[in-house]
């Protein structure tokens, strides 16, 4: 009897599961006919609406098919209460039609919820989440007015709703009504997600996709200060996103700032931490975005995105932070970019940066033939590298080579690159040339190749008119220099100061002062008030070698006076790294220069004195200073108080021609050493400077001295250059 008993039971606990499921199916069936009559169904609601104008939200027999998980999620909303209540209901089949793509009939259902009545109820429920682990001391306290999986619904149905707004165009519609969803987590929930609530999938899969689609609507909505707003919310408030959500929220913000094309306020001091840097500007923002997600990359939080890099070289680069940039390439870990491209590169950053050596050493173990010897990138970047600098110039030459054997023709517009880059170095190499011989037969190439290169893009490319121009004008061949100088300045616009510096300058060596000042003035209308720092100086020079000093002292006091600003206006900027050069305390410091020499000429001693001690406070080791301080003595008649200044300024650049030219001219003064020695001095200046006519002048002051018959002869040629020279001489250097 016990053990029929026992099989009667096992069979009834079999039986009573699937009899509980069948009763669930009809009491849903029950409920689900008792919300029809209390909510019109999906047609009721919707096609008789829109029948009037040819509208249906009916589906078709495919679609009458029933929806398993809706009728899960009603079984489970019915579980959790003993019905639907009006909202509810209209949530749910709300979101039948969103899924069904009737986009109109389901804005027609969400419509007739009322969230502001329900929105009380919601932060209520959430909010009692967030305090259940304390109330559960004490058993007194209300339950809360909704279910969490009735919030959820809701929060779903206001979600969809601003997703049919957004389909159907109306985007600040859509983005009020997706804000409202964060404004209930936002004011339920401050401290974030409590660990009640983590489980609850459904609830945070809305909040993700409400924090991620807000930035998105406003942008549509052509509210750029919304969307920055959104964006700033959605990181700085904890929503309990995943990694990659909030990675993806992060570029997508980055991009916007970067490419908005408008300055927004910078972020809310009071969201950040006391030594926490803030951001002042979209640009700043964006890159400190960025470097967070290749610090999150490196640290593997995150998969690598190449996009990332692309941004912050951008933001970086319009920054002009390019050493910055090559921190970040060099903080990258193996593998995630190739090598090759690395040292590409961080070769660029480097040079960007000024740092020529570091980028010329990258691209060298690039060209080796380990590497990449082929590049032709990377060999015309070497070559560009070591052209501006005479000592590399020889290598310069011969990475221009290579670039041209690799093009074989292949490119036009590299091939002109290249021959105008080989021009520069061939350039470049007649400064260090001893010979007279080689260094005519290396300009001459110089020209050769940069004509090449200038036939090639049918004399359209700026950079070769101007290296042409310059070439030509330090060869005192000034009126084929005007030309290309001219063709210049028309196919740049004159947006470029370089342009009507050369110009002015070539006019100057042709005796055209008033024209030369001309051309600056029409630069100054054209240029911006930071950018006009070198042409005052020019037109000052300009003013001089007409006689005008008290204008050029005028136009000097007004570049003091801009300077003073510039520097006033922008000391608060990024600071320079260690080693770089601020260009505009170099400019003031040469103006200082060039007052103390006006003053020294005029024999204003104390003014000149005033001017060396301003220089003095700008920088203590001044090759110019201690030449202009031996100048000072030397009009006073101080010769070896002079002569001492002048070694300092030897120390400081053994290659400072104006000191070795003066200290010639002491030596012969005080006849304290032989002609020799004297000689010595002179030809190494004319070495550094084979344009200088003073050296030449004194080269011959010196073989007159001798008075032999042979050294006559040199003295007469020695005049006959000074005077050529001095006829064709710039008011100061083309390059």
């Amino acid at each position: 009897m016990k053990i029929k008993n026992k099989i009667i039971k096992q069979k009834r606990g079999r039986i009573k599961p699937k009899f509980e499921k069948i009763m669930k199916c009809i009491f849903l069936g029950q409920q689900l006919k008792a919300a029809e009559q209390m909510v019109p169904s999906s047609e009721s609601l919707v096609t008789k609406n829109y029948s009037a104008s040819g509208y249906s939200s009916r589906p078709c027999e495919a679609e009458k098919q029933p929806d398993t998980g809706n009728i899960e999620e009603a079984e489970w909303s019915l579980r959790e209460s003993s019905s639907l209540n009006y909202e509810e209901a209209r949530a749910l089949l709300g979101r039948i039609e969103y899924q069904k793509g009737n986009i109109e009939a389901a804005l027609h259902v969400f419509e007739g919820i009322d969230i502001a009545a329900a929105t009380p109820k919601m932060k209520i429920t959430l909010a009692s989440k967030r305090g259940e682990r304390h109330k559960r001391r004490s058993q007194n306290y209300a339950s809360p007015p909704m279910s969490m999986h009735a919030v959820s619904l809701l929060l779903e149905a206001i979600f969809l709703k601003a997703k049919s707004l957004q389909v159907l165009g109306r985007f600040t519609e859509a983005a009020q009504a997706c804000k409202v969803i964060l404004d209930i987590i936002e004011s339920s929930l401050p401290e974030g997600f409590p660990e009640n609530l983590v489980a609850d999938c459904k609830l945070q899969e809305t909040v993700n996709k409400a924090v991620e689609l807000l930035p998105q609507l406003w942008k549509l909505a052509d509210s750029p200060r919304e969307a920055i707003l959104s964006y700033r919310r959605a990181l700085l408030h904890h929503w309990n996103l995943d990694t990659e959500t909030t990675a993806k929220i992060q570029k997508e913000f980055a991009v916007f700032l970067l490419y908005c094309g408008g300055e927004t306020i910078p972020p809310n001091l009071r969201t950040q931490m006391g030594s926490s840097f803030v951001p002042r500007n979209n640009i700043e923002e964006a890159i400190l975005l960025l470097m967070i997600l290749l610090r999150k990359v490196s640290l593997k939080r995150v998969v690598w995105d190449p996009s990332i890099l692309d941004h912050l070289s951008f933001a970086l680069s319009i920054s002009g932070d390019l050493r910055s940039l090559a921190n970040q390439f060099e903080e990258l870990l193996p593998g995630i970019i190739n090598r090759k491209e690395l040292y590409h590169n961080l070769a660029l950053c480097y040079h960007g940066a000024g740092e020529d050596l570091v980028a010329l050493n990258l691209l060298r173990k690039l060209l080796s033939s380990r590497e990449e010897p082929r590049c032709v990138s990377a060999l015309l970047l070497a070559s560009k590298i070591c052209g501006e600098n005479p000592d590399l110039a020889e290598e310069g030459t011969s990475f221009a080579c290579r670039a041209l054997e690799c093009l074989e023709g292949e490119c036009d517009q590299f091939e002109s690159t290249a021959n105008c880059l080989l021009g520069i170095s061939l350039s470049a190499q007649c400064k260090l040339t001893i010979t007279d011989s080689e260094r005519i037969t290396r300009q001459s190439k110089a020209l050769q190749v940069l004509e090449s290169a200038g036939r090639s893009t049918g004399m359209r490319d700026p950079n070769i008119l101007y290296h042409l121009s310059l070439e030509n004008a330090e060869q005192r061949k000034l009126d084929a220099a005007r030309h290309y100088a001219k063709s210049f300045l028309k196919l740049d616009g004159g947006a470029n100061v370089k342009g009507w510096l050369l110009m002015a300058r070539i006019l100057s060596a042709q005796r055209r002062f008033a024209d030369a000042e001309t051309i600056i003035s029409a630069a100054l209308d054209q240029t911006g008030k930071w950018d006009q720092g070198d042409l005052l100086r020019t037109k000052a020079k300009l003013q001089i070698a007409q006689g005008q000093v008290k204008s050029a002292i005028e136009t000097y006091t007004q570049l003091l006076a801009v300077l003073q600003v510039q520097s006033k206006t922008f000391s608060s900027g990024r600071k320079l790294h260690k080693g770089s050069e601020n260009p505009a305390r170099s400019l003031e410091l040469d103006v200082w220069h060039d007052l103390a020499f006006v003053y020294i000429r005029l024999s204003q001693w104390r003014d000149a004195e005033v001017c060396l001690s301003k220089s003095k406070a700008i920088g203590c080791f001044s090759a110019t200073r201690c030449h202009a301080t031996g100048l000072l003595h030397q009009r006073k008649g101080l010769h070896k108080e002079a002569l001492q200044a002048f070694g300092n300024a030897l120390d400081i650049d053994p290659t400072h021609v104006p000191s070795l030219i003066s200290t010639a001219l002491v030596l012969r003064k005080l006849s304290e050493k032989s002609n020799a020695v004297i000689r010595s001095f002179l030809m190494a200046a004319l070495r550094l400077d084979r344009m200088n006519s003073t050296a030449w002048y004194n080269l011959g002051l010196l073989c007159k001295a001798e008075g032999t018959e042979c050294s006559a002869l040199e003295a007469a040629e020695c005049f006959e250059a000074a005077a050529t020279l001095e006829e064709s001489a710039p008011v100061e250097p083309f390059r």
